[in-house]
């Protein structure tokens, strides 16, 4: 086959689609499924404001009703935590047990992150940019939000100064400060920034 052939789109995207199942490992893996591993995944990447059933029902592309269940089984099993949100009382925030993070030790998702490892840094970079270009387009043609993180969303704030005991970045659309941490987690607010990167 030649170098310059073309690369057909559909088994591009049946690869990238196979990646993604190597992920979830062979059968149930510490009792879950993969869909409770996605969730345990999100839960942990997503910020304060992404916490809820409705944000990863987003995320996962489903109904909030479709995942009501399985949020609440990983509930019962100790997995998830529910508490009442900054933002609005009247919502619910699932936070990450110790025995889930204990789980996510041991998550198969990780001999995919040990793949994207194997890449070069240039390798890497370049397919950030072209999958995240895919994960937009296919996010508006299903008239979606796409999640990101705060160093390119539109309402990243930073006023360069850190006055004790305070962090120098806010979030424009909460009016709430975030910690360093928290800028390179999940966002279902996200809005990518005119100029393409907000914070540098």
């Amino acid at each position: 086959m030649k170098n310059n052939a073309q690369i057909d789109p559909r088994a591009l995207a049946e690869l990238i689609a196979q990646l993604g199942r190597s992920g979830h490992g062979e059968g149930l893996q510490s009792g879950l499924t993969p869909v409770q591993w996605t969730a345990l995944r999100y839960f942990a990447r997503a910020n304060r404001f992404s916490r809820t059933i409705s944000a990863f029902a987003e995320y996962h592309a489903t109904t909030r009703g479709t995942v009501s269940q399985m949020i609440k089984s990983l509930v019962a099993q100790g997995y998830l935590t529910r508490t009442r949100s900054d933002q609005d009382g009247r919502s619910r925030r699932l936070d990450l047990t110790a025995k889930a993070r204990g789980a996510l030790a041991d998550d198969p998702f990780e001999a995919l992150v040990r793949a994207a490892d194997a890449e070069a840094a240039g390798a890497r970079r370049q397919l950030d940019r072209t999958l995240r270009r895919m994960l937009r387009h296919v996010a508006r043609a299903r008239s979606a939000r796409p999640f990101g993180t705060c160093p390119s969303c539109e309402h990243i704030r930073e006023d360069g100064r850190c006055p004790e005991g305070r962090s120098p970045y806010s979030c424009g659309l909460f009016l709430a400060p975030l910690t360093r941490a928290e800028l390179d987690q999940l966002c279902v607010n996200f809005e990518p920034a005119s100029s393409g990167g907000a914070l540098p």
